[in-house]
């Protein structure tokens, strides 16, 4: 009995030092301490005594334990792990890490979660929001500019410019907006709710581009020059990344520059003969400006020794000779300008590229830290604000419509496909507030960005299915009055571009997210290439003995965890938002401990396994999803009423987090079974959002109150001629308001009526007497609200035709 008190005593103590993590020392005095009782108690001898001094008198000696230990590791390390090329240093080195680490940690801190400041608008922003964002807005009829016109009225492009909208991101010394990212946010949000082609217009020029890379890295000459310029709209901005042959590996670009003489403006000057092929390329048929992305050489030797100068950003006039620019790409019916660009040596000053002939061969760490801003605004915050809307929409259209005699939101088969997109339209809110959150203090977060253009872009294009299914024919007729259609058939290019999402979940989340968030990994590769052997040494012995104990401290805690349900785990509060919290300890524990186990077991080849690396990517970024709707809890003063969405998205993320871990381990390449065992003891806790919970949310979007208002804030809402959904939210309204009376009227007439032809009915509790003819006439603008809602737009056959353009001669018919 007392062997086994001792042992038990033994294990709880260490194992709580590891679940502490506890320093070296300490750990090791402990040990001794117990030893030494061991020892009293007549059950450690000599031979105890002796191994424990082998291991740990070494590891406490920091010069035997370099020497003898960490000297082989990093001889060893270095010769499995081939030195990075510069391009791989500068997509790990580039951006920051923030929020995104403390989940690697494996144990979060929930407090400097929610210490971070709740973003909010100037009053200028929220006047800009309130004004020409609303005006524009007005002036855009989705239908035309995609059937009919296929751009946007030059008085729209007009009003753009005039009011600034390209210049957001521009400081007000160059004439800009300067807002915040999260105003950033907040304006395409609304955008986007009304026309993706007005969001991806307005959104590009403010994310990746030449204004953002000029005012990064610009000389003063190009900032003074240009950046006014592209604020007052003279100046239209694309920038041309993707070729052909190069897509998401954007690394592999072919189109080049020679470094060369040539005449300029008629005199001699060093500069770049550029050839290059680029498609996809936003604004780019319309554009002035064109940044311009390729691979710099210099076979001559004109500016050092390096023949490979690298991938260079310069900005060149789109009126030159030599660069053919102006045809259109035909995205799927949305109309925003996107199209090709070429040029066959076109030769430019090397002042031309941005910042100068010193920023040569730097334009990969330009565009990667650069992307980490603008892909966390654009396409995260047109997702979010796009479902936001559709929420609104798929509510009110789900109350009014009725079929087998009640609302088709009360059927149980609605409900679940409208609890997804309540659910995700708060979850992706709040991430969009939580990422912007991190771009206002100036991080420039690489991994997060990645994570929120990946999920809210494929969550986007579930919902818009989930609401296409509900709308049936509604959302299948396009028309002025169709409110889905467009957004149905775009949703593949928010998937695409910026990272396609498919290279974007088994390649680039954890691929960076294991180097940048992991407390050692990168500190373990810096040292090992560093050409100071000493500093070397000690660099690499300080990170990778803090390796293993964050090794064995992520297992004491994962076991602990699994045994427990993480119940006796830290939580920032004591309401029904507690267990969430505790389960994301573990589940922060749980990635912690199998990203090491994966990258100690595969090495290198762990890039190569993209279903593991996937999935360990998704329980980065499911926690990252979850914490972001928890703190928007928080921030909006952890209303009671709001909880189901909260809810709603919390255990969605969680459960989709569990289900790639359980397939992770399914295929783990070795000791999956044990694992599982050891991290799933008594089976697997997290649930997917239960039928009650559904028919919450469900009840949330069909009933206009303060938590439906402050689930669909900020999206335009106005009953007006050119907002489908607003004179929808009007008709929401009228037919709660009308139901009372019906129900006056079918009481009076002793039956239950069918609720249509309300106009009719209205008739009739005026013959009864019981509608005044106030009430009749709600009544009947109520029934004409009904049929604009249920009804569907139809054409003339001739109106629906495209028209053909000219035959082009043959070759005998030119000659």
């Amino acid at each position: 009995m007392t062997t086994l008190l001792w042992s038990l005593a033994a294990i709880v103590i260490l194992g709580a030092a590891l679940y502490q993590r506890a320093s070296l020392l300490v750990f090791t005095a402990l040990a001794a301490v117990l030893l030494g009782i061991g020892h009293f108690l007549g059950l450690v001898g000599p031979i105890t005594w002796t191994l424990f001094a082998i291991v740990f008198v070494p590891l406490n000696l920091a010069p035997v334990r370099r020497a003898l230990l960490t000297a082989p590791i990093l001889k060893v390390f270095k010769g499995i792990m081939p030195e990075m090329s510069q391009t791989e240093k500068d997509a790990i080195e580039a951006g920051t890490v923030w929020w995104d680490a403390d989940l690697f940690s494996g144990k979060p801190n929930w407090n400097t979660l929610h210490n971070y400041p709740t973003p909010t608008l100037s009053p200028e922003e929220q006047a800009f929001l309130d004004g020409p964002v609303e005006e524009v807005m007005k002036m855009v009829n989705e239908f035309d500019i995609t059937h009919y016109d296929a751009d946007l009225p030059q008085e729209v492009w007009q009003y753009l410019k005039d009011n600034k909208f390209f210049a957001m991101i521009i400081k007000k010394q160059y004439g800009g907006l300067e807002f915040t990212p999260y105003a950033q946010s907040r304006v395409l949000q609304k955008l986007a709710g009304h026309s993706t082609v007005l969001a991806s217009t307005v959104g590009v020029p403010n994310s990746l581009g030449p204004g953002e890379l000029l005012q990064h890295y610009g000389t003063e000459a190009q900032k003074d020059h240009y950046l006014p310029r592209l604020a007052v709209g003279k100046e239209v901005p694309c920038f041309a990344l993707t070729s052909p042959e190069a897509g998401s590996d954007a690394g592999a670009i072919p189109d080049f520059g020679i470094v060369c003489k040539g005449e300029w403006e008629g005199k001699e000057v060093l500069g770049m003969r550029l050839t290059w092929n680029k498609r996809y390329i936003t604004l780019a048929p319309v554009a002035t400006v064109l940044g311009l992305a390729f691979k710099l050489r210099d076979p001559d030797g004109l500016l050092g020794d390096q023949e490979e100068i690298g991938i260079t950003c310069a900005l060149i006039p789109t009126d030159m000779d030599g660069v053919e620019i102006g045809r259109r790409h035909f995205p799927l019916n949305n109309m925003f300008q996107n199209g090709p660009t070429r040029g066959k040596d076109v030769f430019v000053p090397l002042d031309f590229i941005i910042g100068g002939p010193k920023m040569a061969g730097q334009g990969w760490r330009m565009l990667v830290e650069c992307l980490s801003v603008g892909r966390g605004i654009t396409l995260p915050s047109n997702s979010a604000g796009g479902i936001k809307t559709v929420a609104a929409a798929t509510g009110a259209y789900a109350r009014v419509r009725r079929q087998f005699k009640l609302p088709i939101g009360k059927m149980e088969g609605i409900e679940e496909p409208m609890a997804r997109i309540g659910g995700n339209a708060y979850l992706m809110d709040g991430v969009t507030a939580l990422t912007t959150t991190g771009l206002n203090l100036g991080e420039k977060p690489s991994v997060i960005s990645a994570i929120v253009k990946m999920h809210l872009t494929d969550r986007m294009q579930k919902c818009l299915i989930d609401a296409m299914d509900i709308h049936g024919g509604k959302g299948v007729c396009l028309g002025p009055d169709n409110y889905l259609g467009r957004g149905y058939q775009g949703a593949p290019i928010a998937i695409t571009v910026e990272g396609a999402n498919i290279l974007t979940r088994t390649m680039i989340i954890y691929g960076q997210g294991a180097i940048r968030c992991h407390p050692f990994v990168l500190k373990e590769m810096t040292a090992a290439f560093d050409k100071d052997k000493r500093k070397a040494l000690n660099d690499f012995d300080a990170a990778v003995w803090g390796h293993v104990g964050f090794v064995f401290s992520n297992l004491v805690r994962s076991i602990w965890y699994g045994l427990t349900g993480a119940r006796f785990s830290s939580s920032p509060f004591s309401d029904q938002t507690k267990r969430y919290y505790q389960q994301m300890n573990r589940f922060s524990a749980n990635l912690a401990l199998l990203s090491d186990l994966s990258m100690g077991m595969l090495g290198g080849s762990l890039k190569r396994k993209e279903r593991i690396s996937a999935r360990l990517g998704d329980l980065l970024s499911q926690l990252y999803l979850s914490s972001a709707a928890l703190k928007r809890y928080h921030d909006e003063g952890r209303q009671v009423e709001d909880l189901p969405l909260l809810q709603w998205g919390v255990e969605d993320s969680l459960h989709k987090l569990q289900t790639s871990l359980d397939e992770l381990l399914d295929n783990f390449p070795a000791f999956g079974g044990l694992l599982k065992f050891l991290l799933f003891p008594f089976g697997k806790p997290m649930k997917r959002p239960s039928d009650v919970l559904d028919h919450k949310v469900a009840r949330i979007l069909q009933t206009p109150s303060a938590t439906r208002s402050r689930l669909i804030d900020g999206q335009w809402l106005e009953p007006h001629d050119s907002n489908a959904v607003g004179k929808l939210e009007q008709t929401l309204a009228r037919i709660l308001a009308v139901e009372p009376l019906y129900d006056k009227v079918c009481k009076a007439a002793g039956k239950k009526l069918p609720f249509m032809f309300l106009d009719r009915i209205a008739e009739q509790g005026l013959e009864l007497g019981v509608l005044s003819e106030e009430e009749a006439e709600q009544m009947r603008v109520a029934e004409q609200g009904r049929l604009n809602a249920i009804n569907v737009n139809d054409f003339d056959p001739e109106e629906l035709k495209a028209q053909r353009p000219a035959a082009k001669p043959s070759a005998d018919q030119a000659a």
